[in-house]
């Protein structure tokens, strides 16, 4: 039996909701073999005023030797990278593969506002890796500092940053609207559509995950051959699928249930073309 092989190139998160264990689960859901690089470690410790861990260069280079002896990946995605070395260690390397499908999840804040990208690193993103994405997948705050303070208060606005992220250099560019008031509205743009995806507002805290998850169920997709918009399409419904059934903490936000999909499907998501 064949499988498509996957990779994420990202931080853990100790409660496992987010990061590279959120993009575990989607793969082991959507059936396809998951490979991981851990970029950093994310638990506050009790202790210190510490609450991430940057893994040492070489052991991130290590992590993506081991995987590229595969030379078979179908798609890999990128999550928390933090810093300016990191960002170009995963550039560089992506570089030199044959990995057709790349998204990138420019992550930038936690899920309480904390940093998880350095000041410095910024440029660099936007100049070494998002030229190679095959899709980026930003949420509003991050578009916001993609495009230097654009705001975006409407849909109107996140289909303007759409257009101008895209000038960045990645072949599509979806921008999460999940902050806006009323529907969860996404916009996914090429240059030559633009596409509304929009979800039922679902009345909860309980979202930890949702971003990574998003990111990775697109990758999966795209790994077993779906167009971008077929990918896409399919995340966004793994998603909300996955907020509707949300695991509650008993002191934190809680998580997606990752499960949610499978078992229940999800119908309540559209996709429509609107004027670019």
């Amino acid at each position: 039996m064949t499988i498509a092989k996957v990779c994420t190139v990202a931080g853990a998160a100790a409660r496992s909701g987010a990061g590279i264990q959120a993009d575990l689960k989607t793969f082991q859901e959507l059936g396809v073999y998951g490979f991981t690089a851990i970029t950093a470690i994310n638990a506050k410790h009790p202790n210190k005023e510490k609450s991430l861990f940057i893994q040492p260069l070489d052991a991130i280079e290590a992590q993506l030797l081991i995987i590229n002896e595969q030379e078979d990946l179908d798609a890999l995605k990128t999550g928390m990278l933090f810093s300016k070395e990191i960002i170009e260690l995963v550039s560089d390397w992506l570089a030199t593969t044959n990995i057709q499908n790349i998204v990138v999840d420019p992550v930038m804040f936690g899920k309480f506002g904390s940093p998880l990208l350095d000041f410095d690193a910024m440029e660099t993103l936007k100049s070494k890796l998002i030229p190679q994405a095959t899709i980026i997948t930003p949420n509003m705050p991050e578009a916001t500092y993609l495009l230097n303070g654009q705001e975006i208060t409407s849909v109107a606005d996140l289909q303007d940053a759409a257009r101008d992220l895209l000038k960045l250099g990645p072949k599509y560019v979806l921008v999460k609207g999940g902050r806006l008031e009323g529907p969860a509205i996404d916009v996914l743009y090429d240059g030559h559509k633009m596409i509304k995806l929009e979800a039922p507002r679902i009345d909860t805290i309980h979202t930890n995950g949702a971003g990574c998850s998003y990111s990775a169920a697109i990758t999966a997709e795209l790994a077993k051959g779906k167009s971008i918009e077929e990918a896409v399409f399919n995340a966004k419904k793994f998603v909300t699928a996955g907020i509707k059934r949300f695991i509650p903490f008993e002191v934190v936000p809680g998580m997606i249930d990752h499960r949610a999909y499978k078992m229940y499907d999800e119908d309540e998501v559209t996709m429509t073309e609107v004027g670019i």
